[in-house]
């Protein structure tokens, strides 16, 4: 056989057994599985170890959606919506990250079109807050139904993480950081100063050990907690006492699932975006500062920020979250 020849029937039998190796991978109507870990940056997934919620997902909570989700079906759509709760100005909970970006840029972003590039320019700061809440499903039925906010990730009692927006949007979540930041809710109770009427005594009971744990009022039900039969403890059984704005606060820490979730979250983030430095505001003794950041240091601050940071008004996550234990934890996992 010609030499010539042979050629030509080896190019079309490595193209033949090419395309039938792209055939096996990819075929017609094949469903692609998710692992369930996964969190949404500009139309992609990327891989965080800890479970994740989308808001595509079956019992997602969809920041998308202009209808409240938790007032009754009929009730639900923006029109009834806007009459009966005039907090709700429009039927968007979230807006556009146009900062710094030309006219070409923002026309191509304004139809969804981020590309992943353009984004890490554009997202430098992870805000923290808890919610005050106490779950997941609450904290959405607050934001979404009844004030008109959104934010990027909730973070539940068990560690569960919902996303409800891709991070292209600009979520509603911590007035002048929104449009550089990823937004996270922490479920949580909340700090109170020493003359204030706190929630504990509905949200915290000690068990027959002597261990705190946490109690979900009847009035919200199971809570949406997707773990079955979870009971959830803070990862300390006493009342943690501490500084923010210059007041005295007290507080019940986060669950270790709560923790152990952020930790991955946190160096998830801090991988995709490498200006989002794997850190928070320090003074000049390497410690955390505690007060809203000044404005020329806020500017140029790159990482993860509490909401007290950001505005004079708030003190979440409070003075029990542990900073430390996130960073190394995050630091850790991206070694």
């Amino acid at each position: 056989m010609p030499r010539a020849l042979i050629s030509r029937l080896l190019i079309v039998l490595l193209a033949c057994v090419l395309a039938g190796c792209q055939a096996t991978r990819h075929r017609v109507g094949e469903r692609l599985e998710r692992a369930g870990d996964e969190i949404a940056v500009c139309g992609q997934l990327y891989h965080t170890g800890t479970p994740v919620v989308l808001w595509t997902d079956p019992s997602g909570y969809d920041a998308y959606r202009v209808e409240r989700r938790f007032a009754p079906f009929e009730a639900s759509p923006w029109e009834n919506s806007s009459q009966e709760n005039k907090n709700l100005k429009t039927p968007n909970r979230f807006g556009l990250r146009n900062h710094n970006l030309t006219a070409e840029q923002l026309q191509q972003v304004r139809g969804g079109g981020w590309t992943l590039p353009l984004l890490q320019e554009a997202v430098d700061q992870f805000v923290l807050h808890y919610d005050v809440c106490g779950t997941a499903r609450q904290c959405f039925n607050v934001l979404h139904d009844k004030r008109g906010l959104s934010v990027h990730f909730l973070l539940d009692l068990d560690g569960t993480i919902y996303q409800t927006l891709d991070v292209k949007e600009r979520a509603w979540h911590a007035t002048i950081a929104n449009t550089r930041s990823v937004g996270i809710e922490i479920a949580n109770i909340g700090a109170y100063g020493a003359a204030e009427k706190t929630l504990f005594d509905e949200w915290y009971a000690k068990d027959a050990e002597g261990h705190v744990r946490i109690t979900i009022p009847e009035r919200l039900g199971d809570g949406g907690v997707r773990t079955p039969n979870f009971i959830a403890q803070p990862i300390r059984d006493e009342v943690v006492t501490g500084t923010i704005q210059g007041r005295e606060l007290r507080q019940y820490d986060f669950t270790p699932q709560q923790y152990d979730a952020l930790v991955r979250l946190t160096a998830s983030l801090c991988r995709i975006f490498p200006k989002l430095l794997c850190d928070f505001p320090r003074d000049e003794l390497g410690q955390l500062i505690t007060h809203k950041l000044p404005d020329e240091q806020f500017k140029t601050f790159q990482g993860l920020l509490g909401h007290f940071h950001v505005q004079t008004d708030k003190i979440d996550p409070g003075p029990a979250f542990q900073w430390d234990r996130v960073i190394e934890g995050a630091r850790k996992l991206m070694r």
